[in-house]
């Protein structure tokens, strides 16, 4: 793996983020949420920062569990759907709204719509109850074209900070939550074909950064092919 990836979180280390996030976050309702959205959800922290009420709740209050993301906030400006399913992500997710809506950040008159939360407001806030701010870069595309884009760079910086507090240094950082969505996916038997959609690429050879094999694995994969009759 190149160093420039980011590392990828095992189930201990994943749980030692939550409860130290939860125990030394000056926000954990919103915290936990923002890094499930990345572990579970394979979602990219710019589209993390962009996602709004509405995208997530509809207008009676139910939780979607199928996300659409537009694409207006995704990457590369194709629509996709992430899927917040996941029994901590959905937890997280219930008692953030609850948080925000009792600290009366962008709320309404009407609690019986979005859950009294402004529908076109942000999902998630910062502590001044604003929208994460965003930076606007440029890369060049796949064509050699040179290409506007939006970054979060101040939450990108500051989930980086999240895994650091958690005493997770070199190496970890704002991707790693959707890296280790990606490599779980692989380890838990599902196919790259799969992965690709979930995480919003156009082509599958996108999707190899992503993985993560240990060296255990690649003895087990050669042992059972030699193993063959």
């Amino acid at each position: 793996m190149q160093s420039k990836h980011a590392k990828i979180l095992t189930p201990a280390k994943f749980r030692h983020l939550l409860r130290v996030t939860e125990a030394t976050s000056r926000f954990p309702e919103r915290d936990t949420l923002i890094l499930l959205f990345g572990i579970t959800c394979g979602m990219r922290v710019t589209e993390i920062a962009r996602l709004e009420v509405h995208h997530v709740l509809s207008k009676s209050g139910t939780k979607k569990e199928e996300v659409c993301l537009p694409g207006s906030i995704t990457k590369g400006c194709r629509p996709r759907c992430v899927f917040l399913s996941h029994a901590k992500a959905v937890a997280a997710f219930e008692r953030y709204i609850e948080w925000r809506y009792r600290r009366g950040h962008g709320v309404s008159l009407d609690r019986k719509e979005y859950r009294g939360l402004m529908p076109r407001t942000r999902l998630i806030l910062t502590q001044k109850r604003s929208a994460f701010e965003l930076s606007t870069k440029r890369r060049v595309n796949a064509d050699g074209e040179t290409v506007e884009y939006l970054a979060a760079d101040s939450l990108q910086s500051y989930v980086t900070g999240l895994y650091r507090s958690a005493g997770l240094g070199h190496g970890y950082s704002s991707h790693t939550g959707r890296r280790t969505f990606a490599s779980r996916l692989i380890a838990n038997g599902h196919s790259l074909e799969t992965v690709q959609t979930l995480l919003g690429h156009s082509h599958i050879d996108h999707v190899a950064p992503y993985l993560d094999v240990s060296a255990r694995d690649l003895v087990d994969a050669v042992a059972a092919v030699l193993g063959l009759d």
